[in-house]
């Protein structure tokens, strides 16, 4: 037996293993500081070979479905613990933890170096040896720093205390004029410090806006009361109401992940100096029949969240549960940050009372949205498809093009019943026919896996030859997610997109799919694909407009059309033809050419 053989031949050494089932799907990921020991553990070799008796159900399960397994050797269990991460995130695993928690958070900064410092935003370490971060903040942090700068006679840009005489924000009585030295170093540090207590301390916050508010109502503002409103509605979602202070001015990161049936809650709160100062939410959905592992999920959500570029990370982290492997993961970010960073999981005393916070409020999340979802669809799409997965999370693609010119690629995304905008991308493509532009669509999105990982899901518009370039170009990668594609019907040789009234064709792995218009399965596939196709055209109009503008000012130099196109084709971009020199334009053209476009160019 070829799993049996390979079980026996482990090495005792750190590495990462892979468990495939029959059809050579990829099952689970995992780590070891001995591969032999921690492989071996799975099974039980006598009286007969089985899964062991000691594994959760999820596991048994899992165990029952491998065929194979392959090994990668590290030097140590930290490179180990970082590799499987990796693969989990790139491959999608039957049976890991997927999270996608690899945003960063925004910080609000202050450089106190300067003599008269101003406060700002960034998601990257900013040098200088005074930097002092305020955050994360999962929303909200423009409108607090719009706030702060409305409140406080801070300098209000970055070019005002360059300046040599006091401008309209002085006469606003929104600044103090350092410019003009009108304040003290030591008078604005004061202003300063009040600016930080209310970036810390939302509820002093909220009060000063909902004054200013008032004063705005009074006095019949009403659109700029309603900004502040807004505004205050935005501060207000960024922060779990909390009046929990403690009396150390301690940094204190939170996790607590709460499951029932079928979806799973994680809550991160941020206490700075003492206070809360922001907390986040987010949802996991996942397949009953798959289940749950809260121990990889703590361990996945600390993995993803303090990563390299990670501006902040405080030296304790305080967690909802005592988990598998907590020690490995401590010490990893103690090798990573240069910290004595602990994971602790309070018994009693003050930090209790955060995880007992974030518990209620994650069960309150769950209870709302459990109430509020509306998943029947997916279900049945599964079904339907006969999908490996329930399709939580859904990218659908198309492109657009006139005649093969200006080709674009686009990708919408569909999660937790909506459509998620701020994860749309787009492509510029450079293929002329539509089998390879979406070949170099898709295959630029795999390629970005490692940083955004699969869905669970591909929709494709088109037909079943573009269904099996999705498939080859999952597999060239490793990756087993299911695809569909589906094909516009044709009268008369033309697409027909009216609603309830389209019968187009749906392909999948095993089955093709002629469904009456009215179905609300085709009708929900057709959503998502005329949605890409939304995107696609609103994204190549730009990028016609912007190469036609282009074309007319190369024009207005006297330059002819074929020269044009030898330019584009040599430098590949508008962008790459102004920023080039004379000398590598004449390199193409001629000195005369190249001369009177960079004259042009400069001007315009």
């Amino acid at each position: 037996m070829k799993l049996l053989e390979k079980l026996k031949n482990l090495p005792d050494a750190p590495g990462v293993y892979q468990y495939f089932d029959k059809n050579g799907s990829l099952l689970y990921v995992g780590k070891a500081k001995s591969l032999k020991n921690r492989v071996k553990s799975y099974f039980r070799f006598s009286p007969k070979f089985m899964p062991a008796a000691n594994l959760s159900p999820r596991i048994y399960k899992m165990v029952h479905e491998i065929y194979d397994l392959e090994y990668i050797l590290v030097e140590n269990e930290n490179d180990a613990l970082i590799l499987e991460n990796s693969l989990i995130k790139q491959l999608k695993p039957k049976y890991n933890i997927l999270l996608r928690d690899d945003k960063t958070y925004p910080y609000i900064y202050i450089d106190l170096s300067q003599d008269f410092p101003r406060f700002e935003i960034t998601r990257k370490v900013v040098k200088g040896k005074k930097i002092k971060y305020y955050g994360p903040f999962s929303v909200a942090a423009k409108d607090i720093l719009d706030s702060i700068y409305e409140i406080f006679p801070l300098v209000q840009k970055k070019s005002c205390i360059n300046g040599k005489k006091a401008c309209l924000f002085y006469q606003m009585k929104r600044c103090l004029a350092p410019c003009e030295g009108k304040i003290s170093k030591d008078e604005y540090k004061k202003v300063v410090e009040d600016a930080i207590k209310h970036i810390l301390d939302k509820n002093l916050l909220i009060k000063k806006l909902e004054s200013k508010m008032l004063d705005l109502s009074k006095n019949l503002r009403f659109e700029e009361a309603a900004i502040i409103r807004d505004r205050i509605e935005k501060i207000k979602k960024s922060n779990i109401q909390s009046n929990i202070d403690f009396a150390k001015l301690e940094d204190l990161d939170v996790l607590y992940i709460h499951e029932k049936k079928n979806e799973a809650v994680i809550i991160r709160i941020f206490m700075r100096e003492g206070k809360v100062i922001s907390s986040s939410s987010k949802i996991i959905k996942y397949d009953i029949d798959k289940g749950f592992d809260i121990d990889e999920a703590y361990k996945r959500a600390i993995l993803d969240f303090y990563r390299n570029d990670s501006i902040f990370i405080s030296k304790k982290i305080i967690v909802g549960k005592d988990f598998e492997q907590k020690g490995e993961i401590e010490e990893l970010l103690r090798k990573k940050f240069k910290k004595n960073i602990s994971i602790i999981n309070p018994k009693k005393g003050e930090k209790v009372k955060l995880i007992k916070l974030a518990q209620i409020n994650a069960k309150e999340i769950l209870s709302k949205n459990q109430k509020n979802k509306n998943d029947e669809i997916l279900y049945k799409i599964k079904e339907l498809f006969d999908l490996k997965t329930t399709p939580f999370r859904i990218e659908i693609f198309d492109n657009s093009h006139i005649k093969g010119k200006q080709p674009v690629g686009a990708m919408v995304v569909y999660e937790n019943e909506k459509l998620k905008k701020d994860d749309y991308r787009h492509y510029n493509l450079t293929s002329k026919d539509e089998y390879s532009q979406m070949k170099e669509l898709l295959s630029k999105r795999a390629d970005s896996f490692e940083k955004n990982p699969p869905p669970d899901l591909w929709v494709i518009d088109g037909g079943e030859t573009l269904r099996k370039l999705a498939k080859d170009i999952l597999k060239s990668v490793g990756v087993d997610i299911d695809v569909i594609a589906i094909a516009k019907e044709k009268a008369d040789f033309k697409a027909v997109r009216s609603k309830g009234r389209a019968r187009d064709i749906i392909y999948s792995e095993k089955e093709v799919f002629d469904l009456l218009p009215n179905d609300k399965r085709l009708q929900f596939i057709q959503y998502l694909r005329d949605e890409a196709h939304r995107f696609a055209i609103k994204f190549h109009k730009h990028q016609k407009i912007k190469h036609d503008k282009e074309i007319s000012l190369l024009n207005a130099t006297g330059i002819g059309e074929a020269k044009i196109k030898k330019l584009l084709n040599y430098f590949g971009s508008f962008e790459n033809i102004k920023s080039a020199t004379i000398e590598e334009i004449a390199t193409v053209l001629n000195k005369k050419d190249a001369k009177n476009i960079k004259s042009f160019l400069s001007k315009n």
